[in-house]
């Protein structure tokens, strides 16, 4: 007697529990490579709409991760295990380009070679993924999709504002790239089907920028107000708060590069979660320049005339980064108190933008406060050190110290020219 059963091929059953976990794992650890790949090359960008855009991209990309693993430990409990298996081809080709020759070439790389790939992969999955059983992978890819689309288009207008401006430059990023994509074809480049592995040149030990790079017609200065570096002259109420913290804001672009250095350099030792939170604390940072940024351009200001410092990311050179992560502490909880004051002033000033502005920026100091503390936490546990308040206020101190060793490096020049900024932008805005 022979046995009959019901139909059952259909383009639902495409993939199994089992299949979906491998393809959804590969995606997330080309993701995560490339969050941490992002964050570290944002020093050594020159121009300020890279420095400042890019955060929003890789925070991104930070989110879908997120999703991915955890969709990936759904379809696979109770195992929580992430192995890398055959797809460490494609995490070491990530990290080949990390080591790209200059910021033009990496976003490039990024533009042409891998978001492109991830969007393409997306879509296979989308076109064969069920929208019944796998509802929330299908859910979140669809908007990763979306993100991939808008982030390419982003990225060929950052390009050009990061052109290398001699010809040897820009020969040398063509012929890296080009070896890359031909690299990424050997490798099958990102599919739904295993990765081929591919032999790569060893490349130079990547590592972020320590004196970062600055583009663009801006005033380029380390100490970008005069009270800084003079303590005669006043941090200003009415007209002169205003401009202050609109400088200030828009000077936080030191705090951008500082978040991305750390994603790089603390991602393997701290792991996912630190990864996840440092992506928000990067990409909060980026919108308080652009915050700064915005209203100073509101009030007539070009760009020739806004004054950008580096004397705070100076300050962490050489240091162990348990001090550059405790810098980004020490500020966040040393002016949080005063937003609350500046909000209130703005507002009996009748000065609605910058109100909103420091509102919005008091919000997001909060859960960066709290993103030092547990990090610093993690971080000195890491090298087996107990911790204990006094340990955050000696971190604060040795912080607060190696700022004023900078600020004791001011030359009269510096302080001339600074003066002379303020000044100019001062008698602009007061008629």
């Amino acid at each position: 007697m022979s046995t009959q059963y019901l139909p059952g091929a259909h383009k639902r059953g495409s993939f199994l529990r089992y299949d979906t976990a491998v393809m959804l794992k590969r995606f997330y650890l080309v993701e995560r490579q490339l969050v941490i790949s992002q964050a570290g090359w944002i020093p050594g960008l020159p121009s300020f709409e890279a420095k400042t855009l890019s955060p929003h991209m890789l925070w991104q990309d930070a989110q879908n991760a997120n999703s991915l693993r955890e969709r990936v430990f759904e379809l696979r409990f109770p195992n929580r295990m992430l192995e890398v298996g055959d797809d460490q081809v494609l995490i070491d080709l990530v990290r080949h380009s990390c080591a790209a020759p200059n910021g033009y070439a990496f976003l490039t790389a990024m533009a042409t070679v891998w978001k492109p790939a991830l969007l393409a992969a997306y879509r296979e999955y989308l076109d064969l993924a069920d929208e019944i059983g796998d509802g929330p992978t299908y859910r979140f890819l669809q908007l990763a999709a979306r993100e991939k689309e808008e982030q390419i288009g982003l990225l060929k207008q950052l390009i050009p504002t990061c052109e290398e401006a001699d010809e040897a430059g820009k020969r040398l990023a063509e012929a890296w790239l080009a070896d890359l994509a031909m690299k990424f074809q050997e490798a099958g480049g990102l599919s739904l089907d295993r990765p081929v592995p591919v032999q790569l040149a060893a490349d130079a030990a990547f590592s972020p920028a320590e004196v970062p790079r600055r583009g663009g017609a801006f005033q380029h200065v380390r100490f970008y107000w005069p009270d800084i570096v003079d303590d005669a002259f006043p941090y200003g109420e009415g007209l002169q708060l205003q401009m202050r913290s609109a400088v200030s804001h828009f000077n936080e672009v030191w705090a951008v590069e500082n978040a991305g250095f750390l994603i790089h350099a603390l991602a393997e030792q701290l792991e996912w979660e630190f990864i996840v939170d440092a992506s928000r604390w990067i990409y909060d940072e980026s919108r308080h320049c652009r915050m700064g940024y915005d209203r100073l351009k509101s009030w007539g200001f070009e760009d020739h005339e806004l004054p950008l410092g580096t004397y705070i990311y100076d300050s962490c050179r050489g240091q162990d980064l348990l001090y550059r992560l405790g810098m980004l502490f020490h500020f966040e909880s040393k002016n949080i108190g005063k937003k609350i004051e500046r909000i209130k002033s703005f507002g009996q000033m009748n000065d609605r933008l910058s109100q909103h502005d420091m509102d919005f920026d008091w919000a997001d100091e909060t859960i960066h406060t709290s993103y030092g503390t547990k990090w610093l936490a993690k971080l000195l546990e890491h090298r087996k050190q107990e911790t204990s308040t006094s340990d955050f206020f000696d971190i604060k101190r040795v912080c607060e110290q190696l700022v004023d060793k900078q600020v004791q490096t001011a030359t009269e020049a510096e302080i001339v020219a600074i003066k002379r900024i303020a000044g100019h932008m001062l008698s602009k805005v007061s008629g």
